[in-house]
């Protein structure tokens, strides 16, 4: 029995790691000593709402702590939340999220499967949609659902109190979501459930619907939020300061490079894989000034495209970022981009030429034309070495030049086809 106690507590130590808050631990402690005594793996719950195609940094410091309860035995249920996904989780949102449609939410849900297992084990990973059981709901069902809880209660959350103070609307709807998250953990029967700190409200429902249900409740294990590359808000695709796991490795590793030097630690803990003798070690030598924040992302900025890309993508993307940076020359290779004849200017006095704006957007450079102009402004634009800072710019199409657009995007423009004179 000693060794059972010992054996769990030793996985609740590591478990604890990178962990913000765990509701309970004393909770936690028990259900791990069940688990070693009887044989039988404690259910671990991870939901995630496929609102966007792609997984980023954020997410694995999650994904990470699941694949650790795998690697300790347990069961793990990653849970797509493909009905959920309609309702749009309201977690954080200064008003109410557009619904996805079902084509957008499989799409999503697609490219989710075949990520997620950059980390963790298929064999051992359970997939489950919570459209199998919400779908099967009528509307006696959603009724007995919301009678469980309180509008009260539900005004708790400090996204809906602000949206309440302020006037701005809140969906019926967007209620009923933290419910439906919390009957998939009664329909789930999770022992634990993880999820960042802006999930912990959705994760204490959960406890208290099982309750209802006579359930012994999950634990909530709640694991920090991730900057993104501005060091400010927390990494998402929609404020374009996350890193893909998907993306190629030269961007990966440019990213990673480009974040503050506050939170080279932080990623080294949650997202890089790096031992705790090893982070301590960096930790130190940045205090003391014997390590040079620079060195110490290069190592970070390594891990991570070793990580989802492998050791030789891993060398090659050091190189290239060296040879760019350190010894000021261009890429081995730059996408080349060639002007639809459509788009040429044939006005007299402008021939042959396209708005600098236009061609950055056009060419992947920007996410819009406003975005591109506001890139020239602050002159993170050159062509051929030199930088533009004029909005309105127009550039010649029947050159070739390079194209380059902040620190890491490079474009070659090819010499265009320009169009038929008429006769």
């Amino acid at each position: 029995m000693n060794d059972v106690k010992a054996q769990a507590y030793e996985q609740l130590c590591a478990l604890r790691h990178g962990v913000v808050e765990i509701v309970s631990e004393e909770e936690l402690l028990g259900k791990l000593e069940r688990s070693l005594r009887t044989g039988v793996p404690l259910r671990v719950k991870l939901g995630a709402d496929p609102s966007a195609p792609d997984l980023h940094l954020g997410h694995t410091v999650v994904l990470r702590k699941l694949r650790q309860f795998q690697d300790l035995g347990h069961q793990v249920i990653f849970l797509i939340g493909d009905f959920t996904g309609m309702i749009g989780d309201p977690t954080g949102r200064s008003e109410t999220r557009k619904p996805l449609s079902v084509e957008e939410i499989q799409a999503n849900a697609t490219t989710y499967k075949k990520q997620i297992f950059r980390i963790l084990d298929q064999s051992r990973t359970e997939i489950r949609f919570n459209s199998e059981w919400l779908n099967q709901m009528g509307f006696t069902d959603v009724i007995r659902l919301a009678a469980q809880y309180t509008v009260a209660r539900l005004l708790e959350r400090d996204d809906f109190q602000k949206r309440y103070r302020e006037g701005r609307p809140i969906g019926v709807h967007e209620f009923l979501y933290p419910l439906a998250q919390g009957h998939d953990s009664v329909v789930l029967r999770a022992d634990v459930e993880l999820g960042g700190t802006d999930q912990k409200f959705n994760l204490l429902v959960g406890r208290e619907l099982q309750r209802d249900h006579g359930q012994e409740p999950q634990v909530a294990l709640i694991t920090p939020l991730l900057e993104g590359t501005d060091g400010v808000q927390k990494m998402s695709k929609s404020l374009g300061n996350y890193i893909g796991i998907d993306e190629p490795a030269r961007e990966v590793y440019g990213k990673t490079m480009s974040i503050p030097d506050a939170l080279i630690v932080k990623y080294a803990e949650l997202v890089a894989g790096m031992s705790p003798d090893a982070i301590e070690a960096m930790e130190e030598g940045l205090k003391l000034g014997t390590l040079h924040p620079r060195s110490a992302k290069a190592d970070v900025a390594r891990r991570l495209v070793a990580l989802y890309h492998g050791e030789q993508a891993a060398d090659e993307a050091a190189h290239e970022f060296d040879r760019i940076f350190r010894e000021k020359r261009l890429p081995d290779v730059i996408l080349e981009f060639q002007v639809p004849e459509g788009h040429i200017d044939q006005e007299e006095g402008i021939k042959n030429t396209v708005p600098l704006a236009w061609l950055i957007a056009a060419s992947s450079g920007a996410k819009s034309i406003s975005e591109a102009k506001r890139l020239i402004r602050q002159g993170g634009v050159s062509l051929d070495g030199e930088v533009i800072r004029d909005e309105y710019a127009k550039v010649p199409t029947d050159q070739e030049y390079v194209l380059r657009v902040g620190k890491r995007f490079f474009r070659r423009i090819k010499k265009s086809i320009q169009p038929r004179k008429n006769t």
